[in-house]
């Protein structure tokens, strides 16, 4: 089975699940009750938009880590492929490629409108656009070493949480500081979510070949 094969299939499976929908409405939902929470200050909802939204993506990446490795761990489907000669890394970074392209995409389109809600200024939303293309990644590639590292545990997604978002905070800090701190917060997020995605899949890997002996 190729790599493009692995996505594709993975991808099915999160539209079939609505692995797609959720975390945008997800989204959609946080940036909605934030000013409620505020208040109508715009000039307040314009100085930390930024950060609700960042958020706002790093709780949408984590809603659907139950489903991302745990069911295939469970039907066998890793130890298949293993025995087809695909290495677990490949597997994850596979399942990398196929969350990132089944939220991220329809995240930052619903950063348009989530900064409708918020009073975002254009350039402000450009900022965050940026930051999202870059950052997203990462999130992606944390979410799926967090679901491999958890995938074999009783009650995996409340450890989940509690595993994701510590490390996550250095992609919030440097997304939601971009448009303050300019192409120096671009270039950290950017160093962070490289780094991520570097070291997600031999990290997944490994717990599902722990979780397999």
């Amino acid at each position: 089975m190729t790599f493009a094969r692995l996505v594709a299939r993975d991808l099915r499976r999160a539209w079939a699940s609505g692995g797609v929908v959720a975390p945008v409405i997800f989204f959609l939902l946080v940036a909605t009750l934030f000013p409620f929470a505020v208040g109508p200050d715009r000039a307040l909802l314009a100085r930390v938009g930024g950060g609700v939204v960042w958020t706002a993506a790093l709780l949408a990446a984590l809603l659907p880590v139950e489903r991302l490795v745990a069911p295939d761990m469970e039907a066998g489907v890793i130890d298949q492929l293993r025995l087809r000669g695909v290495a677990e890394p490949v597997v994850a970074a596979a399942k990398i490629v196929a969350h990132w392209l089944s939220f991220a995409p329809s995240l930052m389109a619903a950063a348009i409108i989530a900064a409708g809600l918020l009073g975002l200024p254009a350039e402000v939303l450009a900022t965050v656009e940026w930051g999202l293309l870059i950052g997203t990644p990462g999130l992606a590639a944390l979410a799926v070493a967090t679901a491999a590292l958890t995938a074999s545990l009783r009650g995996g997604g409340a450890v989940a949480g509690l595993v994701m978002l510590p490390l996550g905070v250095p992609l919030l800090i440097f997304g939601a500081g971009a448009g303050d701190q300019g192409l120096g917060a671009f270039k950290l997020l950017a160093a962070v979510s490289l780094f991520y995605v570097a070291g997600a899949p031999f990290v997944a890997g490994a717990a599902m070949r722990m979780a397999r002996d």
